[in-house]
Parts: structure tokens; sequence; C-alpha cells
């Protein structure tokens, strides 16, 4: 029996872009493929015709395309999180709608597949003048925010082993980043190089700002250091100011001010305030990671809304 690889593509407003992708890019990357292949298109809440070419395609005519629609748009690794709970194959792929994944690499990820490998991840060969800043600040602030595992340059283009899927899939966190939970999930990765191309059309969604916004989202989604910040700063404080009014003492009331410093009433004053700020912090970095804890726990909203009306199984309306 024929196993089922699944291709999850996230979809939002690529209206011009999608049916050259399906066309052009994926289906040729597929045709040569033994297994089964179904592919899990999610739209995430587009306000164009994309849903409409991608019926128009040629790829709806041979390949089986299932279509999850979503109200509105709840974002891509929302969507992402959609395709890998409505994929059903032995393997899932996570590939861009816009055409800059090669497509063409699907082959050596289901290599390593077969080889044994759980995840595969493809990691850009370099990355383009525009968004090395971004890039840099990105990987830099998720290393810093404790998550080792993470390569520079990887993508959200991958493989996932169905083991590796189902326990994506029972992770409930709001505020998700896919390849941090991907990480986080442990099993062990294999890599491969792609080197990147332009959108079919438009402009790339993540622009510099977006970039560093994502690194913002997914280090204080991922770790506690942004809490604990305020609590070093307060400890640091406390030290100094604790060390500084020693000094002080020693110097003035012991020694009687052999330095002659003549430090009068108003710095012993402005020292205690220092340390007093110092424990303040402390005790607010506390709080903060108790309230995190139980913000974290009393959210339970879904994390999407399926439109029934627009997802539909366009293997089925060609029967």
């Amino acid at each position: 029996m024929k196993k089922l690889i699944s291709v999850v593509v996230p979809l939002f407003n690529e209206e011009k872009g999608i049916k050259k992708f399906l066309d052009r890019e994926l289906m040729p990357a597929l045709e040569t493929i033994q297994e089964e292949i179904e592919i899990v298109i999610v739209d995430d809440g587009s306000s164009d015709k994309s849903l409409d070419e991608i019926k128009y395609s040629e790829a709806n005519k041979k390949l089986t395309i299932r279509i999850i629609s979503f109200t509105r748009n709840f974002g891509k690794e929302i969507a992402l999180t959609a395709g890998m709970r409505e994929a059903r194959g032995d393997a899932v792929i996570m590939i861009d709608a816009d055409g800059q994944h090669p497509a063409n690499e699907i082959h050596r990820m289901l290599e390593k597949w077969h080889q044994g490998a759980k995840v595969v991840t493809a990691v850009r060969n370099q990355n383009t003048t525009k968004h090395r800043l971004g890039s840099k600040l990105y990987y830099m602030l998720m290393r810093i925010a404790g998550d080792k595992n993470v390569k520079e340059g990887e993508m959200d283009f991958r493989l996932l082993d169905r083991v590796v899927v189902d326990e994506f899939n029972k992770l409930a966190e709001h505020n998700r980043l896919t390849r941090g939970l991907i990480n986080w999930l442990g099993f062990p990765q294999e890599y491969i190089k792609v080197s990147t191309k332009d959108r079919t059309t438009g402009e790339p969604s993540y622009n510099l700002r977006k970039l560093i916004t994502l690194a913002g989202d997914s280090v204080v989604s991922s770790s506690r250091i942004p809490l604990l910040i305020f609590g070093y700063i307060g400890i640091g404080i406390m030290l100094l100011s604790g060390c500084t009014g020693l000094f002080q003492l020693i110097q003035e009331y012991i020694l009687l001010d052999p330095m002659h410093l003549q430090w009068g009433g108003g710095v012993a004053v402005s020292l205690f305030v220092a340390f007093l700020v110092g424990i303040v912090l402390i005790s607010q970095s506390i709080t903060s990671i108790y309230i995190s804890q139980i913000h974290a726990e009393v959210k339970d909203r879904p994390l999407y809304v399926v439109d029934k009306e627009k997802s539909v199984d366009l293997n089925d309306e060609k029967e």
C-alpha cells in the first residue's frame, strides 16, 4: 500500500501567483513522487479571488486538493497549525504559496525521510541583503531566548514525519511559532541547503519591521527572559547601592573619612532609595512571572475558526 504525502500550503491573498505556483512549481515537483499526494491549502482569510484561481488551475485537474478556509486572517502560524491538523499523510511537507520555497527540492526531503529522518528542514544558502539584518536579529534573539537548536537560515519549508505531526498537534498554546515548537519537541533534524527564489508576484509580506516583531513575539512566547531582565537590573541596582552604602558607612563613620569625600546625608538617602528601587524591581519581576503563567493557562479561545461554506474538497467536486 502506497504511503500518503500531505503538502500543506498556507495562503493569503495570492490571487496573482497561486495558479502559477501550483501549475509551474508544485505540480512538476510532485509528478515524479511515487507516493500518493494530497494538497491541503489553508486560506488564511483571503479577500481576493485566490480560491477561484485554485479551482481554475491545471493542478486541480490532476491532484487531490483540499481547501480549509478561515473566517478571517488569523496569521501564518495558525494556518500552518490548521494544515497539520487536517493533513492525513504519513509525512507532511510545509511550503509557502509565494514561490520562494523551491518546490523542486521536495524530492531531497523525501529521500532523507525514506532514510529514517523524522524532521527535514530547508536552510537558506544565503540571506538576501534586504533581509540579512532582520534575519540576524531574529536568530540572535531566538538564541538569547534559549532555543539553542535554532539554525541560522532555517525556514518553514520542512518535512515532518507522522510521529512528529501527532506530537505537534497536541501542543495547545495560542501565541505560537511553528519552527520553535518543532525544535522544542526535540526530534532529531536533518538539514538540506537550498537556494530561495523571488516571489512569483508582489512583495514579500515579511519586511524588516515584521521580522523583528516576529522575533520579539518568539522570545516572549518561548522564554521568560523579558520578565527576568528587570529582576537582573534590580539585583544589580541593589548590589551596587548596598555596596556603595556600606563603603560610605565604613569610610565616613568608622575610618572618619580618610579620603575626605565628605558625603552628606543626601548621598545616604539617594543610596537608600536606589536600594529600595532594586528590591521593587525584583518583586515586580517575580510577580510578572506568576502572572504570565496564569495568563497562559486561563486563555482558552480556539486557535482559528473555519468557514465551512468555503472549505471544500476539490476532489469531491470533480466526481
